[in-house]
């Protein structure tokens, strides 16, 4: 699939999917700080937390908003099951997407391999 494609139908599945998983109560949610809104912005990924940090990939890469409020401000807080916590988001370029995905959640890492046009690994040390 050509990459312009594959970004629409991205997004596509992004809008219709988003607003009900982040409503899910075993659905990790991501909640960064917008960088021009200042307001709460809520994402649903899927990840895993490993030795006390939480680990995802971004399909979208630095192309994400939510990767962008992450540069501008890497607080962060995780819903993880019914619990918020609180931790610091690292962008990690330099990590391989693809192994990493091989280690999460496979419902949520083959969504993301599908669809995803600009890999980038995220760890957030939890508090």
């Amino acid at each position: 699939m050509n990459p312009d494609r594959k970004k629409r139908a991205a997004d596509a599945f992004h809008r219709l999917v988003n607003p009900l998983a982040k409503r899910l109560p075993g659905q990790v949610v991501l909640e960064t700080i917008g960088r021009r809104t200042g307001q709460p912005r809520h994402t649903p990924v899927g990840g895993k937390v490993v030795d006390g940090a939480f680990w995802f990939v971004s399909g979208d890469g630095r192309r994400a908003s939510y990767i962008r409020n992450i540069e501008a401000n890497p607080k962060v807080r995780v819903r993880l099951g019914r619990v918020w916590r609180t931790g610091t988001a690292h962008l990690l370029p330099g990590d391989d997407p693809h192994e990493r995905l091989k280690k999460l959640p496979a419902g949520n890492s083959m969504i993301v391999r599908r669809l995803g046009i600009a890999l980038l690994t995220v760890r957030v040390d939890l508090d």
